[in-house]
């Protein structure tokens, strides 16, 4: 410990080493909250582990051939070249999920921050009860269940009985086989499941704002609510509206547990196939895992870049 001490210090001696510097204060800081650091450990270790190591061999994986039983092959991009020239599914399978994103992301986000601003104004006791109704569907394990009975394909199921009885249609509509339907219904249903973390975040982020920003807002000349929503209300939770978005974007690009659900894997022709699908198909059935890799590296950069975008925007938040 004390060589690597003096190895630092040589390194803080020597001027314009800015990196010897930085390391230098990294170590202080480590020696000086030893005991923070310790508690923090086991979590940093089960998160290296099981989060951040398989993202980087994932990474690494994308460009070989490997189907988990022979030794991993070096192709270089010939999984990228194939994915965006060689197969016309990934290329639907995007357009499907940006569809599903542009659609469930924003909307699914505006929802959470909306309900969550109105139910912020009700009582404590009314608050809490439509807290737990707003946030149940996402965790309830029924809910494809529930959506499968009502749009069920045969004659008993409540859509088609409704639309039966008053003459709308002759058959039954096989809901989710039908392509002409089930992408429409894939969308409802993530976004009647989409009211979740970033909803409890939002009304914890509403919940700790100071009060007297509003006094001090008037006093400025904030008239009416909607002024203080943009003004003041949600530059004061930048934190829980970074962190809805990243929720949001996440859960829309990664929607493919909702179309196995509902729709079956694969999707009748394809038509709500989604990126996260087209993973499931090569590396959970097909087990063609370097193929797979290149498409959740693909998914990866997506999500990056959104990401970024979705920084740009919330900083003009309260401009």
């Amino acid at each position: 410990m004390n060589k690597e001490l003096a190895m630092a210090g040589d390194l803080t001696a020597k001027p314009g080493n800015p990196i010897g510097r930085r390391l230098a204060d990294a170590w202080k800081s480590v020696r000086k909250n030893k005991v923070s650091y310790l508690f923090a450990a086991p979590y940093m270790l089960l998160f290296f582990t099981f989060t951040a190591l398989p993202v980087i061999v994932s990474l690494i994986l994308g460009f070989y051939s490997f189907n988990l039983l022979e030794t991993p092959v070096f192709v270089g991009m010939e999984n990228y070249i194939r994915l965006f020239l060689g197969d016309d599914i990934f290329i639907k399978a995007i357009g499907n999920t940006f569809l599903i994103a542009v659609l469930v992301g924003p909307i699914g986000y505006l929802m959470c921050l909306l309900f969550a601003w109105l139910i912020n104004e009700l009582p404590v006791s009314l608050r809490t009860t439509l807290t737990l109704i707003f946030y149940a569907p996402s965790i309830s394990g029924n809910i494809y269940l529930v959506w499968g009975i009502f749009f069920n394909k045969d004659a008993y199921g409540y859509a088609n009985a409704l639309l039966l009885k008053y003459n709308f249609i002759s058959s039954p509509i096989l809901w989710f086989e039908n392509p002409k339907y089930m992408l429409g219904l894939v969308v409802v249903v993530a976004l009647w499941t989409s009211v979740g973390t970033s909803f409890l975040s939002f009304i914890a982020g509403l919940q700790g704002i100071d009060r007297s920003l509003y006094e001090a807002a008037a006093m400025d000349g904030v008239r009416n609510r909607w002024q203080e929503l943009w003004y003041v209300t949600l530059p004061s939770m930048k934190p829980q509206l970074m962190f809805g978005a990243v929720m949001s974007i996440t859960g829309s690009f990664g929607a493919g547990a909702i179309v196995t659900a509902l729709c079956g894997m694969p999707s009748t022709g394809y038509a709500a196939h989604t990126i996260v699908n087209h993973l499931e198909d090569y590396g959970a059935i097909r087990y063609e895992m370097g193929y797979a890799s290149a498409i959740a590296t693909v998914l990866f950069m997506i999500m990056i870049g959104t990401n970024k975008l979705v920084q740009k925007l919330l900083a003009k938040v309260g401009e």
